[in-house]
Protein backbone atom coordinates (compact mmCIF):
# COMPACT_ATOMS: atom_id res chain seq x y z
CA UNK A 1 0.00 0.00 0.00
CA UNK A 2 1.60 3.45 -1.09
CA UNK A 3 1.32 6.24 1.62
CA UNK A 4 -0.82 8.91 1.55
CA UNK A 5 1.54 11.54 0.83
CA UNK A 6 -1.10 14.47 -0.04
CA UNK A 7 -4.69 15.42 1.88
CA UNK A 8 -7.84 17.49 1.52
CA UNK A 9 -8.83 19.72 3.88
CA UNK A 10 -11.49 22.17 3.00
CA UNK A 11 -11.45 21.86 -0.58
CA UNK A 12 -7.57 22.78 -0.53
CA UNK A 13 -5.02 19.84 -0.85
CA UNK A 14 -2.07 19.93 1.19
CA UNK A 15 1.15 18.09 0.78
CA UNK A 16 5.02 18.18 1.71
CA UNK A 17 5.10 20.87 -1.99
CA UNK A 18 2.61 22.35 -0.56
CA UNK A 19 4.50 23.73 3.01
CA UNK A 20 7.72 24.08 0.63
CA UNK A 21 6.00 26.55 -2.00
CA UNK A 22 3.86 28.29 1.12
CA UNK A 23 6.00 30.25 3.14
CA UNK A 24 4.85 30.42 7.05
CA UNK A 25 3.74 34.07 8.82
CA UNK A 26 6.90 33.90 10.19
CA UNK A 27 8.81 33.67 7.24
CA UNK A 28 6.43 36.10 5.57
CA UNK A 29 6.60 38.98 8.06
CA UNK A 30 10.58 39.10 8.27
CA UNK A 31 11.50 35.97 10.37
CA UNK A 32 14.36 36.68 13.61
CA UNK A 33 14.41 40.02 12.46
CA UNK A 34 10.78 41.14 12.50
CA UNK A 35 10.25 39.42 15.75
CA UNK A 36 12.67 41.26 17.35
CA UNK A 37 11.87 44.67 16.51
CA UNK A 38 7.91 43.68 16.90
CA UNK A 39 9.01 42.29 20.65
CA UNK A 40 11.35 45.31 21.37
CA UNK A 41 8.24 47.39 20.63
CA UNK A 42 5.52 45.29 22.27
CA UNK A 43 7.87 45.51 25.54
CA UNK A 44 8.68 49.18 25.37
CA UNK A 45 4.85 49.70 25.70
CA UNK A 46 3.84 46.88 28.30
CA UNK A 47 6.12 47.76 30.69
CA UNK A 48 4.87 51.31 30.80
CA UNK A 49 1.55 50.14 30.54
CA UNK A 50 -0.77 51.58 33.86
CA UNK A 51 -2.66 48.50 33.67
CA UNK A 52 -0.60 45.92 32.77
CA UNK A 53 2.98 46.37 33.67
CA UNK A 54 2.37 45.02 37.06
CA UNK A 55 2.57 41.34 35.24
CA UNK A 56 6.07 42.08 33.76
CA UNK A 57 7.98 42.20 37.24
CA UNK A 58 10.98 40.15 36.36
CA UNK A 59 14.03 40.17 34.17
CA UNK A 60 12.38 42.30 31.20
CA UNK A 61 15.14 40.79 29.12
CA UNK A 62 14.38 37.50 29.45
CA UNK A 63 10.62 37.93 29.11
CA UNK A 64 11.31 39.58 26.17
CA UNK A 65 14.02 36.65 24.89
CA UNK A 66 10.54 33.86 25.59
CA UNK A 67 8.42 36.11 24.34
CA UNK A 68 10.23 36.27 20.88
CA UNK A 69 10.63 32.59 21.20
CA UNK A 70 7.06 31.42 21.60
CA UNK A 71 6.50 34.09 18.56
CA UNK A 72 8.42 32.00 16.73
CA UNK A 73 6.92 28.54 17.18
CA UNK A 74 3.48 29.99 17.39
CA UNK A 75 3.79 32.00 13.70
CA UNK A 76 5.37 28.64 11.66
CA UNK A 77 9.45 29.05 12.59
CA UNK A 78 11.48 26.85 14.68
CA UNK A 79 10.22 25.32 17.88
CA UNK A 80 12.65 27.17 19.59
CA UNK A 81 10.45 27.85 22.84
CA UNK A 82 9.70 23.91 22.88
CA UNK A 83 13.40 23.15 22.51
CA UNK A 84 14.77 25.61 25.42
CA UNK A 85 11.48 25.49 27.72
CA UNK A 86 8.98 22.39 26.46
CA UNK A 87 5.89 22.78 25.78
CA UNK A 88 4.59 26.05 25.78
CA UNK A 89 1.66 25.22 28.55
CA UNK A 90 1.02 29.29 28.36
CA UNK A 91 -2.32 29.17 30.07
CA UNK A 92 -1.03 27.81 32.64
CA UNK A 93 2.58 29.25 33.04
CA UNK A 94 0.04 32.74 33.07
CA UNK A 95 -2.04 31.19 35.75
CA UNK A 96 0.14 32.43 39.07
CA UNK A 97 -0.61 36.20 37.56
CA UNK A 98 -4.41 37.60 38.24
CA UNK A 99 -5.43 38.36 34.10
CA UNK A 100 -9.19 40.34 33.78
CA UNK A 101 -10.66 41.00 30.72
CA UNK A 102 -9.06 44.55 30.70
CA UNK A 103 -5.74 43.52 31.08
CA UNK A 104 -6.12 41.47 27.59
CA UNK A 105 -7.39 43.90 26.18
CA UNK A 106 -4.68 46.15 27.49
CA UNK A 107 -2.15 44.00 26.24
CA UNK A 108 -3.94 43.53 22.67
CA UNK A 109 -3.73 47.16 22.06
CA UNK A 110 0.03 47.12 23.06
CA UNK A 111 0.04 44.25 20.79
CA UNK A 112 -1.17 46.25 17.70
CA UNK A 113 0.56 49.02 17.74
CA UNK A 114 4.00 46.87 17.75
CA UNK A 115 2.27 45.19 14.86
CA UNK A 116 1.85 48.67 13.47
CA UNK A 117 4.90 49.77 13.41
CA UNK A 118 6.13 47.11 11.42
CA UNK A 119 7.10 47.51 7.70
CA UNK A 120 4.74 44.85 6.43
CA UNK A 121 1.58 45.67 3.83
CA UNK A 122 -1.58 46.20 6.00
CA UNK A 123 -2.85 42.70 5.14
CA UNK A 124 0.53 41.20 6.67
CA UNK A 125 -0.07 43.03 9.18
CA UNK A 126 -4.05 42.19 9.78
CA UNK A 127 -2.98 38.11 9.33
CA UNK A 128 -0.16 39.02 12.11
CA UNK A 129 -2.74 40.48 14.39
CA UNK A 130 -5.12 38.43 14.32
CA UNK A 131 -3.39 35.51 15.55
CA UNK A 132 -3.36 36.70 19.07
CA UNK A 133 -6.87 38.07 19.81
CA UNK A 134 -8.42 34.38 21.11
CA UNK A 135 -4.52 33.58 23.07
CA UNK A 136 -4.90 36.78 24.78
CA UNK A 137 -8.48 36.45 26.12
CA UNK A 138 -7.65 32.37 26.71
CA UNK A 139 -4.95 33.61 29.52
CA UNK A 140 -7.98 35.52 31.37
CA UNK A 141 -8.11 33.62 34.66
CA UNK A 142 -10.32 36.14 36.57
Amino acid sequence: MEACREFNFGGQPFSARYFMEHPTLYERIGGDAALRQLTDQFYDLVFNHELISRLFKTDKDLIKEKQRLFLTQFLGGPQLYSEVYGHPMMRARHMPHTITEDDAVAWLQCMASAVESLPLSKELKDELFDRFPRTAFFMVNT
